[in-house]
């Protein structure tokens, strides 16, 4: 006999998310069986949307356990395929790879990307890819008070969807900072020593400007014993650029240069590097000949390796357009208007590429 062809639920847990839930399940609907929304304390919109949308709605009492009620959410649902969101994402692209998990059986945990909206230095819009366990098989459940993981030993297999996010945005971040970093504060106390909540426990105090309380917790997720995790690549590039907005660049050009044999393949490595040796050199002006020369380098460095969007928390642009902004103003700087020229325009081509790659 053959036996029945999976379904797909979508899974989702919000709490006031009136400004984009319709956003989110307006993306997905066509291509789930079933949407489960599950509310742990709403008094704005929220669950008259979701209802409106079409989705089913399960309340569950906020106990400051994320875990808790992603698997109260996932008890209420049935499908052997569980896509988890949150409310600030939507299905960008490639919702074909839902359909594919009809035809495969619920045996591995599927990793999506997801692109982050997030503001530069500048303030200027970027995207920001990460790659995350979201198609959960039936019975794979979560675990961690925050920054939840699904505790599961099966295999990871990347999956063809895109999913975009807008909630590290500053006007979305703001009303979370004090509640996360309250959540990872306890969470570290259960688990003393834990690298990856030091992580990102530094990071909450990171972008919300608290450069001088992220270090000592960047420093505490440094070590031999995380050198493997998958965050380390984006807790190199926090801890590079949190020493530098605090004045520490000899420290951080130090660990820049014993890091750069690992990430020979990383874009995002030498142009932050470019962009630490630049400050470090307008602050050292003794240093800056020797200094100019290597940010050029840096930067055509990042350029020569090219977008990674398969690195984890490898920032659009790193390798082609911001590279070649900076380059420009580089060159301008030093009075040479046609290399400035040359390598502006090849900034405007190449955001304009991927910003025409990026549509639908």
């Amino acid at each position: 006999m053959r036996s029945p062809v999976p379904s797909i639920a979508l899974v989702m847990i919000v709490r006031n998310e009136a400004r984009c839930l319709a956003r989110c399940l307006d993306s997905v609907r066509a291509h789930v069986d079933d949407m489960l929304v599950l509310d742990t304390g709403s008094t704005d919109g929220t669950t008259d949307i979701a209802r409106r949308c079409g989705a089913r709605v399960a309340r569950f009492p906020w106990v400051d356990d994320f875990s808790a009620a992603r698997n109260a959410a996932l008890a209420q649902v049935d499908a052997p395929w569980r896509l988890v969101l949150d409310a600030d994402e939507w299905i960008a692209s490639g919702a074909e790879a839902i359909a594919d998990l009809r035809s495969r059986p619920p045996e591995f945990l599927g990793l999506v990307r997801v692109d982050s909206q997030v503001s530069d230095e500048r303030d200027q819009l970027q995207q920001a890819p990460s790659w995350l366990p979201r198609v959960l098989p039936r019975g794979v459940a979560y675990s961690g008070r925050i920054h939840e993981q699904p505790a599961s030993t099966l295999p990871r297999q990347r999956l063809g969807l895109v999913v975009g996010h807008d909630g590290y945005l500053p006007a979305q971040m703001g009303p979370k900072g004090g509640r996360n970093r309250s959540l990872l504060l306890t969470a570290l106390t259960e688990h003393p020593g834990d690298r990856y909540l030091s992580y990102q426990l530094g990071k909450d105090c990171e972008v919300h400007g608290d450069f001088a309380q992220a270090l000592p917790h960047y420093e505490a997720a440094w070590g031999d014993d995380a050198a493997t995790a998958s965050w380390r690549h984006d807790l190199l590039l926090r801890l590079l650029f949190t020493l530098k907005k605090l004045g520490r660049y000899e420290a951080a050009l130090e660990l820049a240069d014993r890091e750069r044999p690992t990430w020979q393949h990383s874009p995002d490595y030498f142009f932050t590097l470019g962009d630490l040796l630049l400050d470090a050199a307008l602050a050292r002006p003794a240093k800056a000949a020797e200094w100019l020369p290597l940010i050029e380098r840096a930067w055509l460095r990042a350029i020569e390796i090219g977008e990674r969007p398969d690195l984890p928390d490898s920032l659009r642009g790193r390798g082609s357009y911001l590279a070649a902004h900076n380059l420009s103003a580089f060159h301008a700087s030093l009075g040479q208007a046609a290399q400035a020229a040359a390598w502006r325009e090849r900034a405007r081509s190449w955001r304009e590429a991927a910003a025409g790659s990026s549509i639908g």
